[in-house]
C-alpha cells in the first residue's frame, strides 16, 4: 500500500505535488546522477515526496550520502540511498528511470558554448559505465549542462557505442520552457498559470525555444508581432539569463529546473504505471524536421509503459511563429551536430 503524503506536506511543497497521484500501486526506482548539486538536491526532495517513487538512488562525485540522509527523513514511504563515485553501478542497480542534472553552473558572460565545452567531457564519460546496464529510461534535465540540444545527442552516441540506444527511452527535459511560458503569460494576462498552458517546441536554449502562443486560448490575446508579443517571446527564450544575472554569478536556474524535472518525472512515472494519454513536451529523436538535418526536436510527445509512443505534430503556426521556427532550426542543427560529433572529436 502506498503511503499518502500528509495534507500539510502537500500544502507546503511546490504546486507540482498537487498533481501527484496517490491511487496507484505500481512504484518505480529512480536514480538521480548529480544529486548533490543545486538542481539535484531540490529534485531529490520533490521525488521523495512523489508516491510513485518506491526508491531513490542518489549519486554524485561528492555529497550524495549526506543529501540522501537528509531527504530520507521526509515522512513519505520511498527509501533513499546515497552513493559515492566508486558506487555508480550500485546506484543504477534496478532503476527504471535515470535523471542527469549534474554540471558546472553558468556564470554571467558565459555563453552556452563555453558551458558545453566545460561540461560535455565529464557528461559523456560519466555515462560510459551505465551504458552497459539494463536501464529503462534516461533523461537530461539540467540547464547547467546547456544546451540539452547537445547533451541528449551525446547520451545517444554513448549508448549507441554500447549497443544500448533506444530512442523511445531517451529524453531531454524542456518542461522548464513550458513552465516559464505559462507563468510569464499568466502574469501578463492576470490568469492562473494552471489554466494558461502554452505549447513550446524546438530546443532548450535561446532562439531554439519556440513558444506557440497562437495555440493558447489566452496566448491568442497577445497580438502576434506586437512589441508585447516580442517581449514575451524573448523572456520565454532567455528567462534563464534573468536568474543567472539575479544570482550574480552564484548559480543558474536550479529551483525552477528541479520543479520542471519533477513534473516530467512524474508524467513518465504515470505512463510507466499504465496510465493512458500522458502527453508532455520532450526533446527526443524526432522525424519532424529530420529532412532539414534536425534529428532531435522538442514537441509534445505521448508516453507509455515502454517510453515514447507518439510524437505529435506542431499543428497550425502563425506567420510570426513560423519565422521563429525557421530561425531556430539552423541553430538547433549546429547544437545537435556538436553533440553527435563530440565523442569522436
Amino acid at each position: 500500500m502506498i503511503a499518502r503524503p500528509t495534507a500539510s506536506l502537500s500544502r507546503s511543497l511546490l504546486p507540482v505535488l498537487r498533481s501527484f497521484s496517490t491511487s496507484r500501486t505500481r512504484q518505480t526506482k529512480v536514480a538521480v546522477l548529480g544529486a548533490g548539486g543545486g538542481i539535484g538536491q531540490p529534485l531529490s526532495l520533490l521525488l521523495k515526496a512523489d508516491p510513485l517513487v518506491s526508491s531513490l538512488s542518489l549519486y554524485d562525485i561528492r555529497g550524495a550520502p549526506g543529501v540522501a540522509a537528509d531527504v530520507s527523513h521526509v515522512d513519505t514511504a520511498g527509501e533513499v540511498n546515497g552513493y559515492t563515485p566508486e558506487k555508480l553501478g550500485d546506484a543504477l542497480q534496478g532503476t527504471k528511470i535515470v535523471v542527469i542534472p549534474a554540471g558546472v553552473p553558468r556564470k554571467p558572460g558565459m555563453t552556452r558554448d563555453d558551458l558545453f565545452n566545460t561540461n560535455a567531457l565529464s557528461f559523456g564519460t560519466s555515462l560510459k559505465p551505465s551504458a552497459s546496464t539494463p536501464l529503462r529510461h534516461i533523461f537530461s534535465s539540467s540547464p547547467v549542462r546547456h544546451p540539452v540540444n547537445s547533451t541528449v545527442p551525446i547520451v545517444a552516441e554513448v549508448l549507441k557505442k554500447a549497443g544500448k540506444f533506444n530512442p523511445a527511452k531517451l529524453y531531454g527535459i524542456t518542461t522548464l520552457d513550458v513552465v516559464r511560458a505559462s507563468r510569464f503569460l499568466s502574469t501578463l494576462k492576470s490568469t492562473n498559470p494552471a489554466d494558461t498552458t502554452v505549447t513550446v517546441v524546438g530546443g532548450h536554449s535561446g532562439i531554439t525555444i519556440v513558444p506557440l502562443l497562437s495555440q493558447s486560448a489566452i496566448g491568442k490575446g497577445v497580438v502576434q508581432g506586437s512589441p508585447e508579443w516580442a517581449e514575451l517571446v524573448n523572456r520565454i527564450q532567455f528567462g534563464g539569463d534573468e536568474v543567472v544575472k539575479a544570482k550574480d554569478g552564484a548559480g543558474s536556474a536550479t529551483l525552477s529546473m528541479a520543479y520542471a524535472a519533477a513534473k516530467f518525472t512524474h508524467a513518465l512515472l504515470r505512463a510507466i504505471g499504465g496510465e493512458k494519454g500522458v502527453i508532455t513536451p520532450s526533446f527526443v529523436k524526432s522525424p519532424l524536421y529530420e529532412s532539414e538535418g534536425v534529428t532531435y526536436f522538442s514537441s509534445n510527445v505521448e508516453l507509455g509503459p515502454e517510453g515514447l509512443t507518439k510524437i505529435h505534430p506542431l499543428g497550425q503556426l502563425s506567420v510570426e511563429e513560423e519565422k521563429l521556427l525557421q530561425a531556430a532550426l539552423p541553430e538547433l542543427k549546429k547544437n545537435i551536430e556538436k553533440g553527435v560529433n563530440f565523442l569522436g572529436a
